[in-house]
């Protein structure tokens, strides 16, 4: 499968993801770490994809995303956006709501 069709089946199939360095419990690297911890204050599962092991992913998503670094959030097929953004939004409580209807969008198809 191409790069892209992948980045594209990821985002497509996982309301909730993040592209990021390392893992979620073991982030490589302050950015990515923040963002995560971010998410899993949210208290909603998420999907995340570590680019380091993506060397591929980490060269196309950029490109496709039109933004230039990592981690990226995608909620719902839409780029959220990096760190800064996923922090602000946050600490103004927005991220928790996107976050938990996102979840709930999630859970509904499920047991449907």
């Amino acid at each position: 499968m191409e790069t892209i069709e992948r980045i594209k089946q990821q985002i497509a199939e996982n309301s909730i993801l993040l592209y990021m360095k390392g893992s979620p419990k073991l982030p490589s690297c302050g950015f990515s770490a923040q963002a995560a911890q971010a998410l899993m204050s949210c208290g909603e599962k998420f999907a995340f994809v570590d680019i380091l092991q993506n060397p591929d992913i980490r060269a196309e998503l950029p490109q496709y995303a039109d933004w230039p670094t990592f981690p990226q959030l995608w909620v719902e097929g839409e780029l959220i956006g990096g760190c800064d953004i996923i922090l602000e939004m946050f600490q103004q409580g927005e991220l928790q709501t996107v976050i938990k209807e996102a979840a709930a969008k999630m859970n509904t198809e499920e047991n449907s």
